[in-house]
């Protein structure tokens, strides 16, 4: 038998170190996890197995984190979500095969392949190396780690699955990415279409149709009011193009100094429910987004106070984060979630009645997760159907621009072949 020093996090956050006896370090790490404790270190050596000391993780653990390399790492490092998916599997494979978080950690930070994600496990490893937790630890990249990842890193330290959380983590953020990538590829070719719609509408006016106002001034014949109207816009075009540039410019800032305000943020996210085709769609993805991370959370073993903080700072809209925080204060005075998200018009029926079974079948993040698959299909079919509807509407679009244009031009040549006939 040989002794091995560890350093590992108990069930109520503490880190405990000491030294047990195995036969070797698998071994010694099958115990550790039969103790369901979240392995930080485990070495080879030391002297006989004496009684553990607890130290606290998260208060002395967490200045020790940040005052050592504190200084190394100014800027908060930062990953994208597909290096977090590909962090957060590895992460729960490793600890799910027993190996120490340290060594996971450290492990990771080698083979990283961007700076930022490699600076993120590096200031992770010298976090836990001073004793903090890794949720700690975590919570100072917050550009990495978002508020709802350090909840359930947290739920996972207490309850001594962090295996487990880290894998629904993996797929939570999967699942929010896959769908994110869907309305992106979905509303691509309609942006593009439109870019081209509009280059060649500029074209048509500033190239082609200032060819043909010298010809009908040389005619000296009686231009139409449509061929007047083009040719005012065409000429407005040439001399004052910029004014357009400006405009936009105007109305960009406008709109992010309008997002930027309280009020204005409200009230964007009231149009945005409400605006005709884009309103179903952005509800539906604010709902999927709502039951996703409330089950994912539940499941997790988050505290329900602390979801519902993390869900009405992720639902993606400010009408709905207010009635989750409206339901919050509901909740506390004892009563149920599913009362003040019945009185709200945001929530549909189904949604409310499914959390009040939920509730009072014990449920409730199977329901969720129920209603989040729902709307999920629902937002794939409802981008599928705008995508066919928008096809045709820039075709009906881009063809009546051009229409117009030709039959500004052709009208006053019609007029005179008609005149010179008629003599």
């Amino acid at each position: 038998m040989a002794n091995f020093q560890y350093a590992a996090k108990d069930k109520s956050g503490k880190t405990v170190q000491g030294t047990i006896q195995a036969s070797d370090r698998n071994e010694a790490v099958n115990q550790l996890r039969g103790r369901e404790l979240i392995i930080l270190k485990v070495e080879e050596g030391g002297k006989a197995p004496k009684a553990e000391a607890k130290t606290s993780g998260s208060s002395s653990g967490g200045s020790g984190g940040g005052g050592g390399l504190g200084g190394l790492f100014s800027k908060k490092p930062s990953a994208t979500k597909t290096e977090l998916v590909i962090f957060t599997r590895q992460l729960s494979t490793m600890i799910s095969a027993g190996i120490s978080l340290m060594e996971a950690i450290e492990v990771l930070a080698e083979q990283a392949e961007t700076p930022g994600m490699k600076a993120t496990c590096k200031r992770l490893a010298s976090s836990l190396r001073g004793g903090s937790d890794l949720s700690a630890a975590m919570s100072s990249c917050p550009k990495a780690f978002s508020p709802l990842y350090v909840s359930m890193v947290t739920a996972g330290e207490a309850s001594g699955q962090m295996d487990v959380i880290l894998q629904r983590l993996a797929d939570y953020v999967e699942a929010s990415e896959e769908l994110k990538r869907e309305i992106r590829s979905a509303m691509t070719y309609p942006v593009i279409s439109l870019v081209l719609v509009l280059s060649i509408t500029a074209f048509l006016m500033i190239g082609v149709v200032p060819g043909f106002k010298e010809v009908f001034d040389g005619l000296g014949a009686e231009l139409p009011a449509l061929t007047k109207t083009t040719l005012a816009i065409s000429d407005w075009l040439r001399t004052k193009w910029y004014l357009v540039f400006v405009g936009m410019a105007g109305l960009v800032a406008g709109f992010m100094v309008l997002k930027k305000t309280p009020k204005g943020a409200l009230l964007l996210d009231h149009v945005a429910l409400r605006v005709p085709v884009f309103g179903p769609l952005t509800r539906k993805v604010c709902l999927a987004r709502f039951s996703r991370t409330f089950s994912t959370l539940v499941r997790s073993g988050v505290p329900i106070m602390a979801t519902l903080d993390i869900v009405a700072a992720t639902a993606g809209n400010q009408v709905i984060s207010d009635v989750v925080l409206a339901s919050r204060d509901s909740v506390r005075n004892g009563n149920m979630l599913s009362e003040p998200l019945s009185k709200s018009k945001v929530f549909p029926p189904m949604v409310v009645r499914m959390i009040a079974i939920g509730e009072k079948s014990g449920a409730l993040e199977a329901l969720l997760e129920k209603i989040a698959e729902f709307y999920d299909s629902q937002v794939k079919a409802a981008i599928k159907a705008l995508t066919s509807l928008i096809e045709p509407l820039l075709i009906c679009f881009m063809g009546g621009i051009v229409g117009v244009v030709i039959l500004s031009v052709f009208l006053p040549i019609l007029n005179i072949i008609g005149e010179l006939s008629a003599k």
